[in-house]
């Protein structure tokens, strides 16, 4: 979609009335129930998996992508518009609405243990792509705004993500010191474990740190982590008192799928990326190069443009709207609903993500962000031009 004029004053965006369909995600549930009420399909409890990682590519492919920038001149005016933060804003009450309404359903014993099942995989797409909201939100300057951050975080229990995120991951990113960063020839199954524990002690060094120089006990009212915790601590037990233990076991594992998802978003945005250091020691400031891009419409419009991932880490205060295309960043082929789907399967990840790699560093894999023990093979198998070997080490 391109700008219907080249007068910045008169600009308006094209996708305005769309960002609305952000809003379908935390409805899937909902969905899902209308959808078995039509059909008397149980199978149609598995909605939001099928939505997420079959209907989204689909429509990604579809489409295509759109490059467009807004004009430099329009930056301002859009930052400015609240219908925006609107559309985030209102991600909230429905993301409760429907954990609510999924606990009801676990709750009233009408569902078998693969429908429920099927309940918790879909509820786990709207907590996961909470995770993204709350990205949104918890980048801003407004307290209101990293308040509403902190809550979307709650339903899958990983508000140290909020701290962890900003502290950590946007100072370290495409650098080895960073554990939400992933190494080429680390395979996603390698990489879950690593990030979520790395991140863990990452965040807690951090606050950690925050409190100590504040003078402030680590364990007290002000760290933002126990304060998270306690949030999700106190939603569950609400949840478990109000529906009974039966719901228990359903809220923890769209818990772990809602947290699942974030990573492998995480997995896909830095893979094999690798700033150089200085002559001082330090490194190299965050370029667009050092984050994949995807322009790809319908998994941005569902993503608050998180795809546009280089500007993002250019400028993080700025808005999902206003979020810039840079040709020389890296582009994936497809959007990250796609992406997703070939990180859980390593051997097709390899196969499509390797040779973008190769062709961003000419060649020269030295310069890339190697797994350790798959950095001989990788090099080897550059420097002869050679095929990989089918099965990888990590």
């Amino acid at each position: 979609m391109k700008p219907a004029t080249n007068d910045a004053r008169l600009w308006r965006d094209p996708r305005r009335p769309l960002w609305l369909l952000a809003l379908a995600v935390p409805t899937l549930p909902f969905q899902a129930g209308g959808l078995v009420a039509v059909t008397g399909a149980g199978v149609f409890w598995w909605w939001g998996s099928f939505f997420a990682f079959v209907l989204v590519p689909l429509l990604d492919q579809l489409i295509g992508p759109d490059g467009a920038n807004p004009p430099e001149e329009a930056m301002s005016r859009l930052e400015a518009d609240r219908y925006y933060r609107w559309c985030t804003y209102l991600y909230l009450p429905l993301q409760f609405g429907a954990l609510v309404w999924a606990c009801g359903r676990w709750a009233d014993g009408g569902l078998s243990v693969v429908e429920g099942l099927g309940l918790a995989a879909t509820t786990g797409v709207v907590s996961g792509v909470a995770i993204n909201t709350a990205h949104e939100l918890g980048h801003k300057r407004e307290l209101l705004e990293r308040r509403l951050s902190r809550m979307a975080l709650a339903q899958t229990f990983y508000g140290h993500f909020y701290v962890e995120h900003n502290h950590g991951h946007h100072i370290r990113v495409a650098t080895p010191d960073d554990p939400a960063s992933s190494r080429m020839g680390e395979s996603f199954w390698r990489f879950l474990p690593r990030t979520v524990l790395g991140s863990l002690r990452s965040a807690w060094h951090l606050e950690q740190r925050r409190l100590a120089r504040r003078g402030r006990p680590v364990v007290s009212r002000h760290n933002d982590i126990l304060t998270a915790w306690a949030m999700s601590v106190a939603l569950f037990a609400v949840l478990t008192a109000a529906f009974g233990p039966r719901v228990l076991p359903y809220l923890l594992l769209q818990a772990v799928l809602g947290f699942c998802l974030l990573e492998t978003v995480n997995y896909l945005e830095h893979y094999g990326l690798l700033r150089e250091r200085r002559a001082d020691g330090r490194y190299e400031r965050v370029a667009p190069r050092h984050s994949w891009n995807s322009d790809h419409t319908i998994s941005n419009l569902f993503l608050f443009q998180l795809q546009r991932h280089s500007d993002h880490h250019a400028h993080p205060l700025r808005r999902y709207q206003t979020l810039r295309h840079f040709d020389e960043a890296p582009q994936l082929p497809s959007g990250y609903a796609t992406m997703i789907v070939l990180a859980w399967c390593p051997p097709l990840w390899r196969r499509v993500t390797h040779p973008l790699l190769r062709a961003h560093y000419d060649g020269d894999l030295t310069r890339a962000h190697l797994h350790p023990p798959a950095r001989r093979r990788l090099l080897g198998s550059a420097g002869t031009g050679l095929p990989e070997r089918a099965r990888e080490t990590g």
